[in-house]
């Protein structure tokens, strides 16, 4: 055997000469959950039947409180607003007819200043009254007072007020032939009848009556 042939190295000197390679075990942190969301969720606490019940009374009872405080506000809103309406109401009644006494006083002036015009004669102081009957007559008619046409006229049970009956051979019967009282309509409705005297045919003499007008003719 040469010098430069090796010989083989005895295991026991091996395993003395290379010390052997150390590994470490790889630490494997734990993985850390977010407790909000990974955390598994509480399982909710269950209720007994007493419990479930007890809380859907609670809930009713809440929206129970609700409606109530809803109507009672409804009903507050509702009487203000009854209050107002009767107040205006109130208000209109009080003053509707302004207008038209303002136009009547504007009349009464007028009749006034006729009366206490100095110097007046008749035939003036008829000229002043008609003057103001004019008057009067457009107010009634801006306000759609229109007269009822009697004279003349049939009666009308609708239009007219019978006071009277007179005989009459130169009407029909139950004619208008005289006039105590205009009557009037307002917008197409009766404001006034018309107060009327109504014609009747003439009683029819007896053969009693003709004899003793004419015994009565002789003497």
């Amino acid at each position: 055997m040469t010098s430069k042939e090796k010989k083989p190295r005895d295991p026991k000197e091996t395993s003395e000469a290379i010390e052997p390679e150390i590994i470490e075990p790889e630490v494997i942190e734990p993985e850390v959950l977010d407790p909000e969301e990974d955390a598994p969720a509480e399982e909710e606490k269950k209720l007994s039947p007493m419990e479930e019940l007890q809380e859907q009374l609670k809930k009713k009872d809440a929206e129970l409180t609700e409606q109530k405080n809803d109507f009672l506000r409804e009903k507050a809103d509702l009487e203000n607003f009854r209050k107002r309406l009767v107040k205006d109401k109130a208000d209109a009644v009080q003053f509707a007819n302004e207008r038209l006494l303002k136009e009547l006083v504007q009349i009464d002036d007028n009749m006034n200043r006729a009366m206490n015009t100095p110097n007046t004669t008749l035939e003036t102081l008829k000229e002043g009254v008609e003057m103001i009957q004019k008057q009067f007559n457009t107010f009634l008619k801006n306000q759609k007072v229109e007269p009822i046409e009697a004279m003349g006229k049939p009666f009308d049970p609708s239009l007219h007020e019978v006071m009277t009956q007179m005989e009459s051979e130169e009407h029909d019967e139950n004619t208008v032939i005289q006039e105590y009282s205009k009557g009037f309509t307002l917008n197409g409705r009766i404001l006034r009848p018309a107060k009327v005297v109504t014609s009747k045919k003439p009683a029819e003499e007896t053969p009693t009556q003709i004899k003793e007008e004419s015994v009565e003719g002789e003497k």
